[in-house]
């Protein structure tokens, strides 16, 4: 049966109804007031939800997380994992004799080929550039989908896409259908994680973890990952709160739960009061798990120092990494990591992978910054039997043209016609490659490939028709791949 639920926002609410699930929202945005609002309505929409699919998926998974690293910016697809030897070949050759071709933000130049060597590794003798050399040691573990495109060169829509299937804001996140169709395993921590990289957010923003239409319930709480700071915002009451009689506050919330229960026997069936109790109860147990699951310290050398933590250049996202594989040991469902920001502070080197006049500089850093901390998750997440039930996937929301850049031509333009993706664990077939684009890596030829079909495979290792988790808004039975998506079956076991 298909997951179908009413979106209550549809209709308008009885006059003189009292305060809203909205204003509640709005008063309780962020921080430990957000997180309790959070758990009263995921209790609510468990409820609703227990008869929709058996066990909570349609078929046996292969994994039951998932950990999304995000590159922003359009990582080059040619310079990574899209071996292109005719581009050497034709090095320094317009790559547009005719004059007619237009790219993002300028005429395409001479034909530029990687500006690191490409070797082939493990058993499978797959090819990957000289910018991963301890991705390379996992490449038998990775399935590649080197025929990805989009429908946006723009990064907002670009991201957008990548996270929800739409190149417009305003629809639900992956991590946020997940969680709708699966739920949590996890009574102490959330079940969708947003890790944003400490320099700021994404192109887009927070929309790109947004929930949209699905209940507010399914929107990511993000986890700040910088080292000596709360992991979640206002969850403990400031300290520097004056006059703050500790028990006195204890003695108060006692006397509220006491209230509560006794209005909630008084009252039988009311599932409404029993839900924020419950919220409640599990905003107060965060105060010891958030901080429990930030606290590293009980972390061997060995692991701090593979996932480059002692290293000021992958420290940042190191961490992140580390935090991921803690959290879906624990039970968070959906962990997404996002490696780059917006383009929001002047630096020499970008903030991301958006490499136009520089792409040995820009990708040279922002390479080495995903090599140490992606191959450690990979390792470690193997080394400890937690491989092969979740599921990592690698995207970037478009690739990089073939042609350079710029005077010195040592930069790429945008390219939403070909980019590549990987996938490894959660039933995922190591040592594969799947499509592939044209001899120049500028198009997507073979099995051309949108978000809907990487969606779509997702969903299906968790246990997911992606055709029957829907959801009803605006007289339209919606979903994560709206009205597409194909398995890439070549890239499952």
């Amino acid at each position: 049966m298909p997951i179908s639920r009413n979106n209550q926002n549809d209709a308008a609410p009885p006059e003189n109804s009292g305060t809203s699930r909205r204003e509640i929202l709005q008063a309780a945005a962020g921080g430990f007031g957000w997180l309790a609002a959070q758990a009263m309505m995921q209790q609510e929409a468990t409820a609703a939800s227990a008869a929709t699919l058996a066990n909570g998926t349609h078929h046996r998974a292969k994994a039951k997380a998932v950990i999304q690293i995000f590159c922003p910016g359009g990582m080059s697809q040619v310079d990574t994992f899209d071996h292109k030897p005719e581009l050497v070949k034709r090095e320094g050759k317009p790559f547009d004799a005719d004059g007619k071709l237009q790219f993002f933000a300028s005429k395409p130049g001479n034909c530029r080929p990687s500006f690191w060597r490409f070797r082939q590794h493990g058993e499978s003798g797959l090819w990957m550039s000289d910018l991963f050399p301890e991705l390379a040691t996992c490449i038998d573990d990775m399935a590649f989908i080197y025929s990805m495109h989009s429908k946006s060169a723009l990064h907002g829509p670009g991201c957008f896409m990548m996270n929800t299937g739409f190149t417009s804001p305003g629809f639900p996140s992956m991590g946020s259908w997940v969680t709708y169709g699966l739920g949590s395993e996890s009574e102490n921590l959330p079940a969708f994680v947003v890790l944003p990289d400490p320099a700021g957010l994404p192109p887009g923003g927070i929309i790109n973890w947004g929930s949209g239409f699905l209940p507010a319930v399914y929107q990511a709480t993000t986890l700040e990952t910088t080292a000596g700071r709360q992991p979640i915002a206002d969850l403990f009451p400031p300290s520097t709160v004056a006059n703050m009689n500790r028990d006195a506050d204890r003695a108060d919330l006692d006397l509220l739960q006491q209230l509560n229960r006794k209005h909630l026997r008084e009252r039988v069936g009311n599932t409404d009061l029993e839900a924020r109790i419950a919220a409640y109860e599990l905003a107060a147990r965060l105060q010891l798990s958030a901080p429990e699951v930030a606290d590293i310290s009980g972390e061997t050398a060995n692991t701090v120092q593979s996932y480059g933590l002692d290293d000021q250049q992958t420290s940042a996202f190191g961490r992140q990494c580390l935090l991921a594989r803690r959290l879906v040991e624990r039970g968070v469902r959906f962990v997404q990591i996002y490696c780059g920001a917006e383009n929001t502070t002047a630096k020499k080197i970008r903030p991301n992978w958006d490499s136009h006049e520089d792409l040995s500089r820009d990708h040279g850093h922002w390479g080495r910054v995903l090599d140490v901390g992606a191959s450690a998750l990979l390792k470690d997440l193997k080394a400890r039997g937690l491989l092969e039930e979740t599921l990592v996937m690698c995207t970037t929301e478009f690739g990089r043209q073939p042609a350079g850049q710029g005077a010195a031509a040592k930069g790429r333009d945008h390219n939403a016609g070909a980019f590549t993706a990987w996938m490894a664990g959660g039933g995922v077939k190591g040592g594969v490659g799947f499509g592939a684009t044209d001899e120049l890596g500028f198009k997507a030829v073979e099995s051309p490939t949108y978000s809907y079909d990487l969606h779509a495979t997702a969903l299906h290792l968790l246990g997911i028709d992606h055709t029957k988790m829907t959801f009803y808004h605006n007289g339209i039975e919606r979903r994560l791949t709206d009205v597409h998506g194909h398995l890439i079956s070549e890239v499952m076991v």
